[in-house]
């Protein structure tokens, strides 16, 4: 289903590099053979506290941003906490990783803003620190900036672990020959080594837009909510993949009683719904995204070549389709046999309906 894609579509593709190789090396890769350069960045995630009373710290990791000779975004490629397996927790950092920690949003977009992810590991909190009128202490190998009362503010330390190899490509918007886009990124990366983890996805993003209405935004809920385990099996979703749950309830009783946007907002709210769902509707909840404007599918499993990424991704664009027009997605058939071949059967309908 390759030639299907018509929309502009972003992929998040989960990679490991070998031992030895990093998702460095990957981008010195890619900017060589684009004559590109690479930028550094800063992804920012959050992870478990070992802290007692702080059940998370937010961090900052080091990524690579590249792109081609005349400027134009070729990808980025970023840590995902998620992929653990094969990893070596005990290994040594090597030189030049590190990362930044903090527990307030706030002060971690303020780092961000003032920490170079090229720089080094000993002045990472020095430019925030002239903010604050404090000086960075060093304990070890650690680095830590307390306000004037005391208070911790952030940690700059090594990474270990081997956190280095972990490799997420983030491709910018793709509207044309998406199999060459992005075999452009994997083909260098199957030659360099690198895998498909354990715990691997592929996320899916696709214009926002089209999904703000009542009932286009109904029936994506309804699609992912009532039709969960054709979809997943149907998409084979890695089981070992983290960070996915069904909708909340709410938001689904919501779509299912024909709410207009407003209550689908409030019962998206009630239900706590984050990112962290099957499919990401946060920035279509909102008026004024803080992101990006997207959908986010992340249902599909893993992979390191284009053609099967993108069967999928013709897939669910079939089915996006569906979910654009005004009728209610239907409920599926109570066996499962069925309830998949329904739904290829609705994804047959929509390319029927495209092409007259």
């Amino acid at each position: 289903m390759t030639a299907l894609l018509h929309r502009r579509t972003g992929f998040e593709i989960e990679l490991m590099a070998p031992q030895g190789l990093s998702r460095r090396t990957l981008a010195v890769e890619l900017a060589g053979r684009c004559g590109g350069r690479i930028h550094p960045v800063w992804h920012a995630d959050s992870e478990p506290s070992l802290v007692p009373g702080l059940g998370r710290f937010l961090h900052l990791t080091q990524g690579f941003e590249v792109r081609r000779a005349d400027g134009s975004p070729l990808c980025t490629l970023v840590d995902d906490i998620t992929l653990l397996a094969g990893l070596d927790a005990r290994a040594t950092p090597p030189p030049g990783w590190w990362r930044v920690l903090s527990d307030d949003p706030r002060l971690l977009r303020l780092l961000e803003r003032h920490s170079d992810p090229g720089g080094t590991l000993d002045a990472a909190l020095d430019a925030t620190a002239q903010l604050w009128g404090s000086v960075v202490h060093r304990i070890d190998d650690i680095y830590r900036l307390d306000d004037l009362g005391g208070v911790t503010i952030a940690l700059a330390a090594p990474q270990g672990g081997e956190r280095e190899r972990p490799c997420e490509i983030v491709t910018p918007p793709l509207t044309g020959d998406h199999e060459a886009a992005l075999e452009e990124l994997l083909g260098p990366a199957r030659e360099l080594g690198f895998t498909v983890p354990a715990e691997a996805a592929v996320h899916l993003h696709v214009d926002g837009g089209p999904f703000r209405s009542a009932h286009a935004l109904s029936n994506l809920v309804r699609l992912f909510a009532h039709w969960r385990e054709p979809l997943r099996t149907l998409l084979q979703t890695n089981p070992r993949c983290r960070r996915l749950a069904p909708l909340p309830q709410a938001l689904v009783a919501a779509a299912d009683g024909g709410a207009p946007v407003e209550q689908l907002r409030k019962a998206a709210d009630e239900g706590e719904l984050t990112k962290y769902f099957d499919i990401n509707l946060t920035q279509v909840l909102t008026d004024h995204p803080p992101l990006r404007d997207t959908v986010e599918i992340r249902i599909l499993p893993g992979g390191i070549d284009a053609g099967p990424i993108l069967d999928r991704a013709g897939l669910i664009e079939l089915l996006l389709d569906r979910c654009e027009q005004p009728a209610p997605f239907p409920d599926p058939p109570a066996d499962p046999a069925a309830a998949i071949e329904a739904l290829l059967e609705e994804a047959a309908t929509a390319l029927a309906d495209r092409d007259n």
